[in-house]
């Protein structure tokens, strides 16, 4: 029989509870203590959970600690990196959350290129690093997203389609496992934990470190993006398929179909009316990403183009104020091969009922180097996409959750015929674990991953929201 999540608040042991204080350097709360609610707010304001127990760890035997008290009283565990997951796999409901935020330390060697990142970071702060070495690893496209939910989930974004997901340029990583083991594992240590973590989720123990192999690029590159009135989505969506159709891993597309925002480059007129945009990044010599840009450069006059070249950070955190922490947020994604005019149509449909000025739909172009690699070297489930389909709806107000989930539900089911291959671990929202988890993963590779579990984690100790559980 599989572990459930412990939901009801246990008994404090003070006694115990002391001593788990002794042995943390860093804080720990419960639900009397002032800090606690600030503390269990993650970035997803729908979710609202209360862990028995908050770890705020600053160091490693802080963290063994929180797992040995938890595995004793048999809690579940969730762990929080950024705290970015659409649907809070980071806390959990009467269990103990072991919030690594304290812990943001990012070291670079340039000679050898290898990046090693605490498991708190964030994507920011690994880009502030390298990009003063001119270096990058590959990322989200939200430099608020944490290290460890997207690594471990798989991983991808701007440069994604020439280095591989962030799961592929995994060097090694420390983790401690649900008997409180501190654990090395790569290619030569644990192998078979290190294929596990690299695109199986955050269900295997909770990852202190992680040692990244960093490529060349920046501090500028070729990037930016071209917006045009909702009028020429069906053009705008052409010229997204022409451009991403065979086009070199180099070139990173995504288009955006939303409410225009209030952004100083957009004219006050367009403001708060429906657009499609093209954002497009460019790895490699200006002059040949212009090359390939070439089809946006014969497009009619968009409403503005700041495709130029530019601080690479400044594209990286170009989507950040659309995402701001504390928003409800609530997502429905897809995998799609192609894009013709049919899914432009339906596209459209959703981008015209769009129910809040901040949802949005992204059509996030795939393929390129991740696809070419083995698919048994990591547990990355959606490998071979070709471009991934999300609709995101974001709101402020409760009252109005049913609306705008409504939208999200009606366009994923608007276009499911389209769909294609496995889901996107990361994607997936709470409700979705039981319906849609497995499907993330091939049926071999998803028995290889309950195996991996039932050697690391037997008591089903970390519980996310997507877990794998062990094979009985």
């Amino acid at each position: 029989m599989e572990a459930v999540l412990k939901r009801t608040i246990p008994e404090v042991d003070e006694e115990a509870l002391t001593a788990l204080r002794t042995s943390v350097e860093g804080a720990v709360l419960t639900p009397r203590d002032t800090g606690y609610d600030e503390a269990r707010r993650i970035w997803n304001g729908m979710i609202d959970k209360r862990p028995s127990f908050i770890v705020r760890p600053n160091g490693i035997a802080g963290v063994m600690a929180a797992v040995r008290f938890a595995s004793d009283r048999g809690l579940a565990v969730s762990v929080r990196g950024g705290g970015h997951n659409i649907a809070g796999a980071s806390v959990c409901e009467g269990g103990l959350m072991i919030d690594m935020s304290l812990r943001r330390n990012v070291r670079v060697d340039p000679a050898n290129r290898v990046v090693r990142v605490e498991g708190g970071a964030t994507w920011g702060d690994v880009d502030r690093e390298t990009q003063q070495f001119g270096l990058v690893v590959p990322s989200g496209i939200v430099s608020t997203t944490g290290v460890a939910g997207l690594t471990l989930g798989g991983g991808f974004g701007w440069t994604s389609r020439k280095f591989g997901f962030a799961a592929d340029n995994l060097l090694s990583v420390n983790v401690i496992t649900g008997r409180a083991h501190l654990l090395h594992a790569s290619e030569r240590e644990n192998a078979d934990l290190f294929w596990a973590l690299r695109g199986g989720g955050g269900n295997f123990g909770v990852v202190t470190s992680f040692e990244f192999r960093a490529h060349r690029h920046g501090p500028e590159a070729l990037c930016g993006m071209a917006v045009y009135p909702i009028e020429r989505a069906e053009e705008v969506i052409r010229l997204f398929a022409e451009l991403t159709t065979d086009a070199p891993d180099e070139l990173s597309c995504l288009l955006i179909l939303r409410i225009a925002p209030p952004l100083p480059f957009l004219p006050a007129q367009i403001h708060g009316t429906p657009i499609a945009a093209i954002a497009v990044h460019w790895i490699g010599v200006p002059d040949a990403g212009e090359a390939a840009l070439a089809p946006i450069r014969r497009s009619a006059a968009p409403i503005a183009d700041t495709i130029s070249k530019k601080a690479f950070i400044a594209h990286q955190t170009m989507l950040d104020a659309g995402a701001p922490f504390g928003r409800r947020y609530y997502w429905k994604s897809n995998n799609v091969d192609a894009v013709d005019d049919a899914l432009g149509e339906a596209l459209i449909e959703s981008a015209r009922g769009i129910t809040s000025p901040f949802s949005a739909i992204l059509l996030m172009q795939l393929d390129g180097a991740p696809a070419r690699l083995d698919p048994a070297g990591t547990a990355v489930g959606m490998r071979r996409a070709r471009y991934i389909l999300n609709f995101q709806a974001a709101w402020d107000q409760r009252e109005e959750d049913l609306r705008h989930i409504g939208w999200a539900s009606t366009s994923l089911a608007r276009t499911k015929s389209f769909a294609a291959g496995n889901p996107y671990v990361n994607f997936l929202t709470a409700e979705e674990a039981s319906s849609r988890g497995a499907d993330c993963y091939d049926s071999a590779v998803y028995d290889r991953l309950r195996d991996v579990k039932r050697k690391y984690d037997p008591e089903n100790m970390f519980q996310g929201v997507h877990t794998v559980p062990p094979r009985s």
